[in-house]
């Protein structure tokens, strides 16, 4: 474990040495012919952008995404979006002790209380098929994926054990749903809302950086997790085939929209309400975390986020003692 400061902690214009992961390395050309070495480069707390002008031939042959660096450079500025400027870098070796594990985000939620609470949303499904198949899903190597993966590679709850997080979010919106409207079929949407994003665990790789693996490129997380369903409930004896149609239906649907990768639309009541509540809780993330980042620079409104089409207001931080 390295002892370093956060890359988010340095301001414009500040010099800095520390060890970073990559996360894409590519060669450029500039407009005036000039080849350079294009980077991003990220440590637990902020990714950024990153260029090497000069004497990065030697070095640009032996690095890749996933590789650790130790580098000394400068954040500057760039159409008013920080980057770094590279003087020197080498790859890190093993007497530096560091490992992607001290690179890599977490959710700030831990983990235990999470898989916990995880436990018993699972034992709160009345229906024995429903359970059952929960059980089955949530288990062994399954279950250890689903702890450790991020929700998303850049957009929420991106970071170790944001898919965990993110889902029992949905759970509690869901679970107040039901509250404010009985006639919602409880044990159906939680359901739901459990598997929603489960073929995550396959779509996602995050041992060194957050990319998306073969499978997730090819077939999709929702894909996937529809297939999963299907594949566990055909090994479970008797089990309904409404209900089997209905829960596939809240896993297919979840995103919405057709032009959001949702191969239908929902289409019953829980498959709305579920919908609507993953856009809550991975839109709240993904702004909440744009605000802390540039609050923490300082400023008073955050980039422009082209996913909300507008900058957000970073409201003060007020004393509640």
């Amino acid at each position: 474990m390295i002892d370093q400061k956060n890359l988010s902690e340095y301001s414009t214009g500040e010099d800095f040495t520390l060890f970073l992961i990559i996360t894409k390395s590519e060669i450029k050309t500039a407009k005036n012919g000039k080849p350079y070495l294009n980077l991003e480069l990220r440590d637990k707390t902020a990714l950024l952008p990153a260029k090497m002008w000069d004497r990065f031939e030697d070095i640009a042959d032996k690095i890749k995404e996933g590789s650790i660096v130790k580098v000394t450079g400068q954040i500057e500025e760039f159409n008013n979006t920080p980057q770094i400027k590279i003087n020197k870098i080498r790859l890190a070796v093993n007497n530096d002790n560091v490992s992607p594990e001290d690179f890599l985000p977490k959710s700030s939620r831990p983990l235990t209380e999470m898989i916990d609470e995880l436990n018993n949303t699972i034992g709160s499904v009345n229906n024995n098929f429903l359970q059952s198949l929960l059980h089955k899903i949530f288990s062994g190597d399954n279950l250890d994926k689903f702890v450790r993966t991020p929700a998303g590679k850049s957009w929420h709850h991106s970071y170790l054990h944001g898919l965990l997080e993110h889902t029992l979010e949905l759970v509690k919106i869901c679970d107040l749903m039901c509250v404010i409207h009985p006639d919602i079929n409880r044990d159906l949407l939680i359901c739901g809302a459990l598997l929603h994003d489960f073929g995550k665990t396959e779509e996602l790789t995050y041992d060194s950086v957050f990319d998306y693996s073969d499978k997730g490129k090819l077939i999709g997380h929702i894909m996937i997790g529809a297939l999963t369903a299907e594949k566990t409930i055909d090994t479970i004896p008797g089990f309904p085939v409404e209900l089997k149609n209905q829960l596939i239906h809240l896993i297919l649907s979840h995103q919405g929209k057709l032009e959001f990768a949702s191969p239908v639309e929902p289409k019953t009541l829980e498959a709305i309400v579920l919908y609507q509540a993953d856009e809550l809780s991975a839109k709240t993330n993904a702004y909440k975390y744009a605000i802390e980042l540039d609050r923490a620079k300082g400023n008073n409104w955050t980039r422009f986020l082209p996913l909300a089409n507008t900058s957000l207001y970073i409201t003060p931080e007020t004393d509640t003692e």
